[in-house]
């Protein structure tokens, strides 16, 4: 699962970390966890994370020694809502004269 729409105007980096937590929404993930599926280098990480977490986008909750992070429920798309909308290879088949 992708975060909103509305949210991947942003730099690819904290779109692809978006991406990551909503994927794991109700577990949360740690840094490393996040470093692994992102894929970037830990600086480019941090500002990522900083930048979200300055926006209201992310939370941080330290639980049993760890620190998880987790989307903010605004970034996590309705599931009804996503089922509705076409993806892009649906779009051209429709153009398509089959």
């Amino acid at each position: 699962m992708k975060a909103k729409r509305e949210y991947r105007d942003r730099a690819d980096v904290e779109v692809a970390v978006l991406d990551a937590l909503v994927d794991r929404n109700d577990d949360g993930m740690t840094v490393f966890e996040l470093r692994s599926h992102v894929d970037v280098g830990i600086d480019e990480l941090e500002t990522a994370l900083a930048n979200l977490k300055e926006d209201g986008l992310i939370d941080a909750n330290a639980a049993d020694q760890r620190t998880l992070i987790t989307p903010d429920d605004r970034v996590i798309p309705d599931p009804e809502e996503e089922a509705d909308e076409p993806s892009f290879v649906d779009r051209v088949i429709e153009r398509l004269p089959l």
